[in-house]
């Protein structure tokens, strides 16, 4: 029997359409009988970019059996620049420069998919790219230095694929072409597993979003109090500064994600509520709801919608709810493992690999065709 409650409509409904040097990709295998594939120049930030993998690469295999060919091409140099002002001007030549051999082999591309811009936060050569051109945006960029980035995206692109509603309202002052595709986790590497068998309240993110998670210390330490067997983890590029709390901390790497993600009992995502926090894509939360583990998450933009669909966890927005929140579900395991069942449930039917890949090869079948503005306006 399904644990999930009746849910409302999805705000982010999915209608399949039928149909080394840094450089992933190659030539594939299509399971469509009688069709050339669909061949798809990806430009991402960098390797280590968790848009570049989670909204790109990890789509690569099951799209070449849906006809598609992606190809991804990154500078080594990166899309972000270094700490030391002296050395970017030399830097931005140089990866600007990375991207010429790459435009080249656009040439021969359908489609190309050009992920935000390629060099943070500046317009740049992003033009050259071949048309059709399709944009991806997973973060409120046109917040960042009055937006100039993003108008001049938005004027180059055919069609603009964003993470959440809220982008998208953004994006529709720029570009009436824009769709709404949320970053996929992909289910079949974050399998559910019994909880462990003293509470663990998992963290799992970048340094630079670990400000969030110090911000309800006050809430952890009353948690912890009140259930002394509770520890924390976080799994971060950096460890978090979380004073005399219990941490347990485990360095990021691809590799552990799977197994962290399984020895937490509850997963955390605090954010404040900004026009900025609105942008994300709650690619933490899917995490956790794939893994089968209740969540705890400030109910801010998308983070807001996915809790109005089924009942997989807590918002939790003062101190008092914080601790609310951690208390009752480290009192109650059964509570627990109900909603993580239920989040389980709606990562895989909604969320997952598998769900978002045929839209995404409809979208982009329909682009290389010449058709891309059917079908493509409006909220999906």
């Amino acid at each position: 029997m399904s644990s999930m409650r009746q849910a409302p409509p999805s705000p982010y409904p999915l209608t399949p359409h039928v149909g080394g040097e840094g450089v992933k990709g190659g030539h594939v295998r299509s399971d469509v009988p009688n069709a050339r594939p669909v061949r798809v120049a990806a430009f991402t930030a960098g390797e280590h970019v968790p848009a570049a993998r989670f909204r790109v690469r990890q789509y690569r295999t099951v799209l070449a059996g849906q006809g598609v060919e992606l190809r991804e091409y990154w500078p080594r140099l990166g899309a972000y620049p270094p700490a030391s002002r002296l050395l970017r001007p030399a830097w931005l030549v140089g990866t600007l420069a990375e991207r010429i051999p790459h435009l080249i082999a656009d040439i021969g591309s359908d489609v190309a998919l050009v992920q935000r811009e390629f060099v943070s936060t500046l317009p740049t050569i992003e033009g050259l790219t071949r048309r059709p051109r399709i944009v991806d945006i997973d973060d409120a960029i046109h917040l960042v230095r009055g937006g100039r980035a993003a108008r001049h995206l938005a004027r180059l692109a055919d069609l603009v694929i964003v993470g959440n509603r809220y982008l998208a309202e953004a994006w529709r002052h720029l570009t009436a072409a824009v769709v709404v595709m949320p970053t996929a986790v992909d289910t079949a590497r974050y399998m559910p597993s019994p909880l462990p068998e003293k509470p663990v309240l998992g963290w799992i993110g970048t340094a630079g979003n670990l400000r969030y998670l110090h911000r309800i210390a006050p809430a952890l330490e009353a948690a912890v109090r009140r259930f002394p067997d509770t520890q924390i983890a976080v799994c971060s590029d950096a460890p978090p500064d979380l004073g005399r709390l219990p941490v347990r901390y485990v360095p990021w790497s691809e590799q552990v994600e799977a197994s962290f993600l399984a020895s937490i009992s509850v997963g955390l995502m605090p954010l404040d509520d900004g026009e900025w926090e609105r942008g994300k894509c709650s690619f933490k939360m899917l995490q956790y709801m794939a893994a089968g583990r209740p969540c705890i998450v400030s109910p801010v933009g998308m983070s807001r919608d996915i809790l109005a669909e089924a009942e997989i966890g807590r918002a939790a927005t003062s101190p008092a709810e914080w601790v609310e929140a951690l208390c009752g579900l480290l009192a109650d395991r059964n509570e627990a493992e109900r909603l993580g069942a239920a989040g389980r449930e709606l990562a895989v039917s909604g969320y997952s690999v598998a769900a978002m890949a045929p839209r995404l090869a409809g979208l982009l079948r329909r682009a290389a065709s010449g058709n891309i503005a059917a079908g493509s306006g409006g909220m999906r």
